[in-house]
């Protein structure tokens, strides 16, 4: 037995709760931005994060609401998503705050921060990925906006290469789940896709 929810008789909130809490687990696009004069950088986690496109590179993040992100995206056409990896949790969840416009979060929270190389955002320094863009588009949905980021530049800590491939168990990424709720690297199981012939000689025998 199933229990229904229809969005057109809860509220807004009562729903984003239910949604957030069962798509999951959801990657986490820690974005760096600067304010238009450069004098502030901006760092923040967007839990609705994923590869919009391979050819050309765009990434995507939701901002719900008018966040600082999504502003300085707007306002500069640059911004850099740094892989949430889960040593720097505590970290994370303070950049989450809702600071003042003009104090930015690498200071406010202590986060060092390291030059980017095709954009003008800091990247951070103890994430081991840093995935550099340039806006490509935004679509707004109603209180929310998607940002559409081209990858102009990826910048991949050396320790947490295998064979000059990302490893999981290095990279360690951290996901959202529902609540408070954060997720970390469990089980990882492999398993390659089967062919269509394969498939088919199977189903004959």
């Amino acid at each position: 037995m199933r229990v229904d929810y229809s969005p057109d008789a809860m509220d807004p909130g009562s729903f984003y709760r239910l949604l957030t809490a069962v798509v999951v687990p959801r990657p986490i696009a820690w974005v760096s931005t600067l304010t238009p004069d450069g004098a502030t950088a901006n760092l923040a986690p967007h839990s609705f994060f994923t590869v919009a496109s391979t050819d050309p590179p765009i990434v995507q993040f939701t901002s719900v609401g008018r966040k600082d992100s999504l502003r300085n995206a707007e306002a500069t056409g640059e911004f850099v998503v740094n892989l949430a990896p889960e040593p720097l949790l505590a970290e994370i969840n303070a950049t989450a705050t809702d600071f003042p416009r003009d104090l930015g979060e690498f200071d406010a929270v202590g986060i060092e921060r390291e030059p980017s190389l095709r954009v003008g955002p800091p990247r951070v320094a103890a994430s081991p990925v840093a995935l550099e863009c340039t806006l490509h588009s935004t679509l707004r949905l109603g209180g929310s906006t998607v940002v559409f980021g081209r990858v102009v530049h990826a910048a991949v800590d050396e320790d947490a290469l295998v064979d000059g491939h990302p490893d999981i168990g290095l990279l360690r990424p951290l996901s959202r789940l529902g609540g408070n709720e954060w997720g970390t690297v469990g089980e990882i199981h492999e398993l390659a896709r089967v062919p269509y012939r394969d498939t088919a000689r199977l189903t004959r025998n």
